[in-house]
């Protein structure tokens, strides 16, 4: 800092530098789409203002906007830049390097020069003169790592320096050094040329003031104007610092100037500062310094010694700044996903979990048409751990259907359904950690022989453990008997599970209840203390089956068996309305939400419409049903309720109970003999008694694949 006493050498405060981050956004879509590895040099444009607080200095700001405007037709007349009273337009030049060896290996000094020797020219050519902001040049130098998205970058403020330097008689507050008269007349002149169109941008000028105490603003050019006049004048800079006994940098460049065109030894200038946009003659400075014209600065030959590269804490080190929680395209993408959620949160559901919806673990069974939307469905919803699991291949017929799909998968017999859905899913949004796994569903009804048994076994204990491995699990495959074996293992673990089953023009989407065995452990504790009553042998998870949410197979009165044999064409193709998947897996996906988000979650009761008001605080989005039965041709919807069967061939506890005890060979026998559930589950012996009394179960049961006209895709 300079010290108050005369005589002591002319001291600048140094330029700072505020690089805005859309900088480095344009700077990476410039170089991803245009530049590739060119490294030429770019000009640029930095923008600053007259300082316009009294304890904040202005900096250099380098925007979005300092790259040359692109324009379609190379042809057409270059845009008109308008002025701006707050930001003028310092020229700058950007050396962006490919690796991070080249930014360091860069020739600093004579880079620095290059552009010192810039200056120097247009002082000497009286281009300075015309165009007075090419004194405040900039460098810019940088390397873009856009794999870590992280940005080394150095500025550096050409100034050429004063050898001797220029030494400081006096500088004080301009209210001090003008009489009232003059400071109301310069305050008044500085105001007016700061508010012009023409002038509002041109950082340096020069101040007249007339015998009769009026003063004026006059460009550069008029200095012979101004002498002839005999006038008292100052020379006048725009000054971005803020400190009361230091002029800022650009006054370095400016006593070049003025040292080299104009010889003249004494100089007073005006540091120009603001208070709300107005001259503040008690923040601005005037002072009086006195410069030799240093030797050889007559040539234009001559390269004087230059400065200004910015320091980084005191040190000449260049910076370094990691944008890549902002400008990763996947972090952007994760950051607009979450968009519509938190807008939802502020606006409307303030308890909306988000965090649990991007951690749940979900697992889809069948990639087709309905597996397709649920996966989108779920990514909307902010669900980010997804796995699909199909053993198909992409068909010509897929695509229009199945909307993760393209053409490209079907070519050369097909690619696996699984896997290119998790391709698809990670194209349109690359943060989703998506998992194919290609396998069948061992099915009752279709027996292994006996040389294939230990690869269907396999096959069981994968499945068991990706059900394990999961927390929700979709049944979205195209038989009945392929949903068998998954919702017993999700009843004896106790998962959510969800099915989504379409018919030509209608649909059912519903939600398993739990477990037997963990619902008689969530049975309340009166309920657990209830007497045993021997009713014909029922036990109290009997009993109490009635409070438990059934699953698919609990309306049947018959073991899942094989449904694709003797299929003609028409039964063998998805048959069904376009619109009704889309329906359909918007409703799946919106139930598992809703299951999140219920105090009971799994064991949350069948809601029917009007039995909770929608948004209510127990579930905030609104109710949260068992079974929803829509119809296309009606535009209808019904919202039902079915309880657990203690008969059902797949969640009832004497079927989980002889799954847990027997294992994969309880799985083995109801595979190969279907008959079997019947027998364990006393649906044989239903029947029999049933018969007994002549009913007709055909006419009764209809078709064992058919249930209310929904089949499965």
């Amino acid at each position: 800092m300079a010290e108050e006493e005369k005589g002591s050498v002319l001291q600048f405060v140094p330029f700072l530098s505020a690089v805005d981050e859309g900088f480095w956004h344009r700077l990476s879509s410039l170089k991803l789409n245009k530049l590739g590895i060119d490294d030429s040099p770019i000009s640029i444009t930095g923008f600053y203002a007259p300082c316009s607080h009294s304890q904040v200095s202005n900096h250099l700001t380098i925007t979005a906007e300092s790259f040359p405007p692109e324009r379609s037709d190379e042809s057409s007349e270059p845009s008109v830049t308008h002025s701006n009273r707050n930001r003028c337009q310092v020229p700058g030049i950007l050396y962006n390097t490919n690796t991070l060896e080249s930014f360091h290996a860069l020739d600093k000094k004579n880079l620095l020069m290059a552009e010192a020797k810039k200056i120097w020219e247009d002082i000497h050519t009286g281009k300075a003169v015309e165009d007075c902001a090419t004194l405040s040049r900039f460098l810019l130098i940088s390397f873009a790592d856009l794999k870590k998205w992280s940005f080394h970058y150095w500025c550096a403020f050409p100034a050429l320096v004063l050898d001797p330097p220029a030494t400081l008689i006096d500088l004080k507050p301009a209210s001090k050094w003008f009489s009232l008269e003059e400071a109301e007349s310069v305050t008044a002149a500085c105001n007016e040329w700061r508010n012009s169109s023409s002038t509002t941008d041109v950082p340096f000028f020069l101040i007249c003031i007339d015998s009769n105490m009026h003063a004026t603003i006059r460009h550069l050019k008029d200095w012979e104007a101004c002498q002839a006049d005999g006038q008292k004048f100052l020379f006048g800079f725009y000054d971005p610092c803020h400190l009361p006994n230091n002029p800022g940098w650009p006054l370095r460049n400016f006593l070049a100037l003025i040292c080299s065109r104009w010889s003249v030894r004494k100089v007073c200038f005006l540091c120009y500062r603001e208070n709300r946009g107005f001259a503040d003659l008690g923040l601005s400075l005037v002072g009086e310094a006195l410069i030799s014209v240093p030797q050889g600065w007559g040539d234009i030959q001559y390269e004087p010694n230059a400065v200004g590269w910015e320091l980084n804490r005191g040190k000449k080190v260049p910076r370094c700044i990691s944008l890549a929680s902002s400008m990763d395209p996947t972090r952007l993408a994760v950051s607009a996903a979450d968009l519509n959620l938190k807008l939802m949160r502020w606006r409307a559901l303030p308890s909306l979990n988000l965090d649990i919806l991007s951690t749940v673990k979900c697992l889809l069974l069948g990639a087709g048409t309905l597996g397709c939307q649920v996966a989108r469905m779920l990514m909307a919803w902010g669900v980010r751990k997804i796995t699909l699991l199909d053993s198909g291949k992409v068909a010509m017929s897929n695509p229009l259907r199945q909307s993760l799909y393209t053409l490209d998968d079907c070519l050369n017999g097909g690619d696996f359904k699984a896997t290119a859905a998790v391709k698809s899913l990670k194209r349109i949004f690359p943060a989703v950690e998506a998992e194919g796994v290609v396998m069948a569903i061992p099915m009752p009804g279709h027996p292994v022989p006996s040389h294939l048994e230990k690869s269907v076994l396999d096959d069981c204990r994968r499945l068991c453990d990706l059900i394990d491995s999961h927390d929700a699990i979709f049944l979205l495959t195209d038989t009945r008997e392929s949903r068998w074996l998954p919702t017993l293992l999700c009843a004896s673990s106790s998962k959510i599970t969800i099915t989504a089953a379409l018919g030509f023009d209608s649909f059912l989407v519903m939600r398993h209840g739990a477990g037997p065995l963990h619902f008689t452990q969530d049975l309340k504790t009166e309920a657990a203390n209830i007497l045993s009553v021997d009713m014909n042998n029922f036990s109290i998870a009997d009993r109490d089956e009635s409070r438990r949410l059934g699953c698919y197979f609990c309306n049947d009165v018959v073991a899942p068996v094989d449904s694709t044999a003797n299929r003609t064409l028409d039964q063998q193709c998805t048959v069904t309305r376009p619109g009704l998947a889309p329906i359909a897996s918007a409703l799946a996906v919106e139930l598992l939400v809703g299951i999140l988000h219920h105090p009971n979650g799994i064991f949350a009761e069948g809601d029917i419409a009007n039995s909770n008001d929608a948004g209510s605080s127990e579930n905030p989005l609104g109710i949260l049903p068992h079974q929803i039965r829509g119809s296309l041709s009606q535009f209808a919807q019904m919202i039902l309720v079915g309880h657990a069967s203690n008969t059902c061939t797949a969640c009832c506890n004497a079927v989980v109970s002889e799954y847990r005890e027997r294992g994969l060979d309880f799985i083995l026998q109801a595979i190969n003999h279907p008959t079997y559930l019947e027998d364990l589950t006393g649906l044989t012996e239903l029947m029999k008694s049933a018969s007994s009394f002549q009913l007709d179960w055909d006419l009764q049961l209809g078709d064992d694949d058919d249930d209310d006209d929904i089949v499965e895709i």
